[in-house]
């Protein structure tokens, strides 16, 4: 392995969880349970060991299948793999977050999960939908329970030997350093919705600060407009380098100390990702200070709604 390949390896430590996170991750919102499978067994081949997952993403089963058929051929063992999977909004009442932990070990096939997060910060009334409505359309939260009692029930999970780290998902700052404050099992892990068009800086200090890894989703923009891969700052480095846009985002998320999820079904795009390296400073620089576009592309952030998972059943 040379030098320059070392970055696309790189581990972050969890300081409140045991082991450590690989900062290149593969997430898994893929609509199609084949294209789920099919894509993991190539994100794994190519060299991807963490696999970002969801009760939500309702392909948990077809994540578990390709794990399964890695390991049958020798392309990876199980502890070769940092698994992260998160409880939906329905289940934050605690009586129901260790059935929905226990549910996704089943689809998953694995006997414990290195690190499970809340989905986001909303409890939706619980219950089998996962969509709860009322008549307008609007969707209906549940009042009876508040996000540090749903906390409280993970932190049991961990005490339980299943589950090696928690964490939270699409939160605010503000409502991070609530679960910080008043946490017995500080968060392992921080998913929010980052990337040069959003950087998160504040949060990402605290997250430093406090021994947080900082995970970013939609790495790449999400193929949104704006379209982050053709700003001028990126492509101009990336041609300066010989490297895709894409290489040199994702190069830029793990160089400034974070991990980051990318999905694709792509088996080229898939290797394209993963195959990153590191940025000389002065192309870190140009990133930090000729980028002024931002925006964010999913608002899920105010409502517990998701923006980009489909909502047909």
């Amino acid at each position: 392995m040379s030098s320059s390949d070392t970055l696309r390896y790189s581990k972050i430590p969890l300081h409140h969880g045991s082991g450590a996170m690989p900062a290149v991750g593969f997430g898994t919102l893929i609509p199609d349970p084949s294209a789920t499978r099919q894509a993991v067994e190539t994100a794994l081949e190519v060299g991807f060991r963490h696999l970002d997952c969801a009760e939500r993403y309702r392909n948990e089963e077809a994540v578990g299948n390709a794990m399964q058929a890695a390991f049958k051929v020798g392309t990876v063992r199980r502890d070769d793999i940092f698994v992260t999977t998160k409880l939906w909004n329905t289940n934050h009442r605690p009586e129901r977050v260790r059935p929905a932990f226990d549910e996704s070990r089943r689809r998953l096939q694995v006997d414990d999960v290195d690190c499970y997060l809340i989905h986001t910060p909303f409890a939706f009334r619980p219950g089998d939908d996962q969509d709860p409505q009322d008549e307008r359309g609007q969707v209906i939260y549940d009042p009876g329970v508040t996000l540090i009692e749903t906390w409280h029930a993970l932190e049991r999970l961990v005490d339980e030997g299943r589950c090696k780290s928690i964490g939270l998902s699409d939160i605010t700052l503000e409502k991070l350093r609530e679960i910080v404050a008043h946490a017995r099992i500080k968060p392992a892990v921080v998913q929010v919705e980052s990337h040069p068009y959003l950087p998160e800086w504040e949060l990402l200090d605290f997250c430093r600060d406090n021994g947080i890894v900082f995970l970013a989703f939609a790495a790449l923009g999400h193929g949104m407009e704006p379209k982050l891969l053709d700003d001028p700052v990126i492509t101009g480095i990336a041609k300066r380098l010989g490297k895709t846009p894409a290489q040199v985002a994702l190069a830029w998320a793990v160089q400034r100390g974070t991990a980051f999820l990318t999905t694709s079904t792509t088996p080229g795009r898939i290797r394209e990702n993963f195959e990153i390296s590191a940025l000389p400073d002065d192309a870190m620089r140009d990133m930090r200070d000729g980028i002024t576009t931002n925006i964010r592309f999913n608002n899920v952030v105010a409502t517990g709604v998701p923006g980009f998972i489909p909502r047909a059943n």
